[in-house]
């Protein structure tokens, strides 16, 4: 158990810390695997009672999809920044190709954890065996005795049957273990094609050269990484300085003392300022010259969201 918790911790140190766009859907979904690992050791009991079954069967596989789907969407910094732009400025300045990308890009990221719970789910069949058992025709197992029906059918994922029905029960777990493997199979492979082709699309409609492209994921890494240290010493120096100014003195560590002697903080930022940083961001250009993000554009003192003559949408969203 130490070694599980231990292996989780160091899941979710990864998860937060990776920026990079395959690596993070990577790592969600070998968590997404850890997960319905344990969950099937510890969690999945069918009740191997018929009308129950099914229900049980199908909430193991959708309603931890969905609850995952749903974290990965409000985990997904594009979806507080739509919420953000449509609460400040609506999407009015967006055509519909871009709207299209950016839910896409969203969805996308959200759907990593959910179709890796779902495919790790058929692959190991036993929520699939636990849903369909009692739906088995009896007609369909050569000499199935005639006086057993549903209700034994359901009995079979828990191994609780009578004895001359044992080889009925394994072969009815065979056949429906190759069928929800071989629907596991199949969303692999649709997923593979998939991405293959998002890939090769985002690819080949990219306004941007290669080189440009991998400056500019650079870039956001950049910005966003010293951004948030920045706010981070901005807020502790202001929180010092008001703390200061109520009770006439601060206690402040080593560390926080240079802090404040080396950063001397004047003010702070006003609200038109925050949301003029704050909200969706699709890669644009200014008089040939690329605006790489908000406070990039904010930076540049150009106003506006929308295309205009001097300001032109290039219809890419940042990944």
């Amino acid at each position: 158990m130490a070694a599980l918790i231990a292996e989780n911790f160091r899941f979710l140190s990864l998860f937060f810390k990776s920026k990079d766009v395959m690596i993070f859907n990577g790592l969600v979904a070998l968590g997404t695997v850890g997960s319905e690992e344990l969950f099937s050791v510890v969690a999945f009991h069918c009740p191997c009672s018929p009308a129950r079954n099914y229900i049980y069967g199908l909430a193991a596989i959708g309603v931890p999809a969905l609850a995952l789907f749903l974290i990965g969407v409000i985990w997904n910094n594009h979806t507080w920044n739509l919420v953000a732009e449509c609460h400040k400025r609506g999407v009015k300045n967006f055509s519909a190709a871009a709207t299209f990308l950016l839910f896409g890009s969203i969805m996308g990221r959200a759907a990593v954890a959910p179709v890796t719970w779902s495919v790790i789910s058929l692959l190991r069949g036993e929520a699939y065996i636990c849903a369909l058992s009692e739906f088995v025709k009896p007609s369909s197992l050569d000499k199935f005795p005639a006086e057993y029906g549903a209700e034994v059918l359901a009995r079979f994922p828990c191994k609780d049957v009578p004895a001359n029905l044992t080889k009925f029960r394994d072969e009815v777990t065979r056949r429906l273990r190759y069928e929800s493997q071989l629907f596991g199979w199949l969303i692999i492979g649709i997923v593979a094609v998939l991405v293959f082709l998002t890939k090769c699309l985002k690819h080949c409609c990219s306004p941007l050269s290669y080189r440009q492209e991998a400056y500019w994921a650079q870039y956001r890494s950049n910005e966003d990484k010293l951004f948030r240290r920045t706010a981070e010493v901005h807020s502790r120096i202001l929180a010092a300085k008001n703390v200061k100014q109520f009770f006439g003195f601060v206690a402040l560590d080593k560390e926080e003392k240079e802090l404040v002697q080396e950063f001397p903080v004047e003010g702070v930022q006003t609200s038109p300022q925050w949301n003029a940083i704050t909200g969706v961001y699709i890669y644009r250009e200014n008089k040939g010259f690329p605006l790489y993000s908000r406070l990039h554009k904010w930076a540049k003192g150009v106003e506006g969201n929308g295309p205009s003559p001097e300001a032109h949408e290039m219809l890419f969203l940042a990944s």
